[in-house]
């Protein structure tokens, strides 16, 4: 009762899983991944041991086809499930039973695997595999949304819509560096949830994605004279600590502590700054 991708990134450092479907809170039933090792969906008739199982034969180096292989071999209600996983490398592998309800199947290309059920027809499982084949010059999360948009544009859970879940890890990209867990999403129950899942990951994004080194600005001169300014607005008058430090405090209030780096200031810090601060005319340049 789902439409879902599994995928990798090109470098192999990532691995997620992006769900929709016409079910309460799919994105907590569907994926699993584990940073390094892969990532697998169970839909239709959700047969949740085959996330541990499947991560646990990933892990030991079983190619993604052998894992679909064990896995549904095993299940006496194979006829049932819906199953795709990608591993360390090589192809993704998806297996559809017979007993799923039409339109059911999948479509497997290097390092994804695309599959649905009660779906509106094959064009969305097509239509998820040339979202996700064409987005290459994506970030890896927004490129997982993107595909399952196209699904749902596509036509879909052919029930309608109401959950949808996006999962990706990636060893140490956690919050502050202390899990594999890179996005964890989940739209339980809305009209719109692909929508709204794209909206929920571009505000993480925002809060929680580490600041590009190239784009940095020093926290000096008038960008520090501005900060100051702007935090002043907010109520938050710069004290004998300077500028740096009450932007710490701050951004730390603002959820915004993991784009923090010492010295300098990312430029989406110094935007929302500017945006929630009461208007503060900008410096003018040194002449």
């Amino acid at each position: 009762m789902t439409f879902s991708l599994v995928a990798r990134s090109a470098d192999g450092r990532l691995h997620g899983v992006a769900v929709a479907s016409k079910f309460l809170a799919a994105g907590a039933l569907v994926p699993a991944a584990e940073a390094e090792v892969g990532a697998l969906a169970t839909q239709a008739h959700v047969n949740l041991a085959y996330r541990p199982q499947g991560l646990a034969l990933l892990r030991t180096g079983v190619a993604a086809a052998d894992v679909v292989a064990g896995l549904v071999a095993a299940d006496a209600q194979r006829e049932h499930r819906q199953l795709g996983v990608v591993g360390v490398s090589g192809a993704g592998a998806s297996w559809t039973g017979p007993a799923c309800h039409p339109w059911a199947g999948g479509r497997t290309g290097d390092g994804w695997a695309a599959q649905g059920n009660i779906l509106t027809g094959p064009e969305v499982v097509d239509a998820l595999g040339d979202a996700w084949l064409g987005g290459s010059a994506l970030p890896f999360a927004e490129r997982l949304v993107a595909a399952l948009r196209a699904g749902d544009d596509a036509g879909g859970d052919r029930r309608g819509r109401q959950s949808a879940g996006l999962l990706v890890v990636e060893r140490g990209g956690g919050y502050g560096g202390s899990s594999d867990v890179l996005v964890d999403l989940r739209v339980d129950d809305h009209p719109d949830p692909v929508a709204e899942l794209g909206r929920l990951l571009a505000v993480h994004t925002m809060l929680f994605s580490r600041p590009d080194p190239a784009t940095l600005l020093d926290l000096s001169g008038a960008v520090a004279d501005e900060v100051a300014a702007l935090l002043t607005a907010l109520g938050r008058p710069v004290g004998d600590e300077g500028a740096e430090a009450a932007l710490v405090s701050w951004a730390g209030l603002e959820n915004l502590e993991e784009r923090l780096v010492p010295g300098r200031i990312d430029p989406v810090v110094l935007t929302h700054l500017r945006q929630v601060a009461p208007h503060v005319p900008a410096p003018r340049p040194a002449s």
